[in-house]
């Protein structure tokens, strides 16, 4: 990590009005002062790290909670600040850098929704700064940033929850039930649709880089990936397709239903056994991540999960498949084959008997309910870690084109040291995750 602005004591509070302006045009009003400081009802006061589409959509959720908002682009630090305004009719502090919300004492949580390679850095030091974290999916970068943040969570006693938000959907929850209760059968295999690539460039070729814009602190956007110059191409929503930012869909679909596939097996807390594949790239190199691919990984109880993007014959969303039956789930969907184990369930008295997984109808509404509790969230950071494991080992598969066998316990791959390294990434200077 680089240099703290200033000393941090975890945990503690007062009425110390603290302001860090960006300049980039956010109204500053007094500062909203966390009542539990003072012993009246418990409200939990957040600090939103990046604004942007999700980054907006995370601030409205917690619109009664939230006291600051932070962004390395000025124009949309104005616009998410503004639009909150607008519905709230109260105004927010605007900062560009996120250590200064961490220096606040009167933060108790703050809320990451930045591209992927700027989740792990802010997490962790928010877990030092006594701070609870909801940070987006995919939950890393890479599989040891996940490590860390499991561990910054257990050492500074921090709640973490990871916004995969398909956790708190009663369907989903649903699905799993019926899985893990056998109403399926034996489970055999699982198929995980994800989007296909997406990326900026079906349609139209590369525009050259530039140099960035004003309203953007791009040095402290790129922050701890490598530099590359500005392309407009690359920043916003188009860093998922970049390997330096991000893992293309296999990390940011995969992360929504590989999670489900995850709770549907019950391997919240372990992961596959090995996984091989592959995959297609963009022709000219205008990206780096896959735009189709096949992965096979083999899990314990001979359970075979097959991820597709691209491929005819696997949809978006997750299907379990077992001796008797199938179960397929997705956004607004439930249904099975026979149609009768999924109706049935769903008549009176027809969930009695099925494995009791916890139940959460709102994700945002958990995150607070348990910063309130100290119970660990329906998405806790070590499972936001596992899914986001798995789906690191797809792309590494598809990189090395090559099978790895994956160690769940160590959390290592085995038997390949050159895929064992690619685990980590040595941040760019300033910037460490020690």
């Amino acid at each position: 990590m680089a240099p703290r602005l200033s000393s941090i004591r975890p945990g503690s509070l007062s009425r110390r009005r603290f302001l860090a302006l960006s300049g980039a045009g956010v109204a500053t009003a007094p500062m909203f002062i966390p009542s539990r400081a003072f012993g009246a009802n418990e409200r939990v006061i957040t600090a939103h790290i990046g604004v942007g589409g999700q980054g907006t959509g995370n601030l409205m959720q917690f619109a009664d909670n939230a006291a600051a908002i932070c962004d390395v682009d000025s124009e949309k630090l104005a616009a998410a600040g503004k639009r909150f305004s607008d519905k709230t009719g109260r105004t927010l502090d605007g900062v560009a850098d996120f250590r200064r919300l961490l220096d606040r004492k009167d933060i108790d949580a703050v809320v990451i929704s930045t591209p992927d390679h700027w989740h792990a850095i802010p997490t962790i030091e928010a877990c030092r700064a006594g701070k609870d974290v909801y940070c987006e999916k995919p939950l890393t970068l890479t599989i040891d940033e996940g490590k860390r943040m499991v561990t910054a969570a257990r050492e500074f006693n921090r709640i973490v929850q990871t916004g995969s938000q398909q956790r708190s959907a009663s369907n989903f929850r649903l699905a799993c039930q019926l899985v893990r209760s056998g109403r399926i059968g034996k489970l055999k295999e699982v198929h995980v649709g994800i989007a296909d690539s997406n990326h900026p460039f079906a349609k139209r070729s590369p525009v050259p880089d530039t140099t960035a814009p004003a309203n953007l602190d791009y040095d402290l956007w790129v922050g701890p990936a490598p530099m590359r110059p500005y392309n407009v191409d690359r920043v916003h929503y188009n860093f998922r397709f970049f390997w330096d930012f991000s893992g293309g869909q296999m990390t940011n679909w995969g992360a929504h239903h590989i999670d489900i596939a995850h709770w549907g097996m019950g391997m919240d807390e372990s992961g596959p056994l090995s996984v091989e594949g592959t995959g297609e790239f963009h022709p000219q190199g205008w990206i780096d991540v896959s735009t189709a691919c096949r992965l096979t990984y083999q899990y314990p109880n001979d359970v075979t999960m097959t991820v597709g993007q691209g491929q005819k014959d696997i949809v978006m969303g997750t299907r379990f498949i077992g001796s008797d039956g199938e179960i397929y789930v997705n956004r607004g969907r439930l249904e099975s084959k026979p149609d009768s184990i999924v109706i049935d369930a769903q008549k009176p008295g027809g969930s009695d008997g099925l494995v009791d997984l916890y139940a959460s109808n709102n994700h945002h509404r958990d995150f607070l309910e348990c910063v309130a509790s100290r119970k660990l969230p329906i998405c806790d950071v070590a499972i936001g870690h596992r899914t986001a494991t798995a789906c690191h080992l797809g792309n590494l598969a598809l990189r090395t084109g090559r099978k790895l066998q994956w160690d769940a316990t160590t959390e290592q791959i085995i038997n390949d040291p050159t895929a064992a390294a690619m685990q980590n990434r040595q941040p760019r200077a300033p910037w460490s995750l020690t």
